[in-house]
């Protein structure tokens, strides 16, 4: 048995740059950035960074251009797939890439708080601040209504 899965939580490095197949397919490309804290030997703190190409397809892919931004929080589930080509030189070109199948987007900013002076002075009762759901999207979900997604 054979199994080709990864699980990333990053930060984007990039905006998504939505394009479209010739298929009308729609497809995005963005990097993302995880990074592993651990002590060396000489007992000093270490931060190692890895830098991954993301490709999303579909519905996924429309949602990505719409609601993520460079330094977006995101968590991806996927596989991996090298892709090889010919650069204009004759040169032999390797690439490895997550082909995303699920996306969950990370937390937004947390909305800005009106001191409760500026609610008095309007009448306004005091807002809370609720802790918002974080949507879940998989691919091949064709039906998703992006207006219900708490952004």
């Amino acid at each position: 048995m054979n199994l080709n899965k990864i699980f990333l939580i990053g930060r984007l490095t990039r905006n998504p740059e939505l394009k479209t197949l010739p298929s009308g397919n729609p497809v995005v490309n963005f990097g993302l950035a995880t990074d592993i804290f651990f002590t060396d030997k000489s007992g000093q703190k270490q931060q190692q960074v890895e830098f991954h190409n993301i490709v999303l397809f579909g519905r996924l892919a429309e949602i990505a251009s719409q609601y993520l931004t460079k330094g977006s929080l995101a968590f991806l589930e996927g596989r991996i797939k090298t892709r090889s080509w010919e650069d204009a030189s004759g040169n032999k070109r390797y690439r490895t890439e997550v082909i995303g199948q699920r996306l969950q987007l990370g937390p937004r900013n947390a909305p800005k708080i009106i001191p409760a002076q500026e609610q008095q002075k309007e009448n306004q009762p005091a807002k809370e601040i609720k802790e918002e759901d974080i949507p879940i999207i998989e691919e091949g979900e064709e039906e998703i209504d992006v207006s219900q997604i708490p952004f």
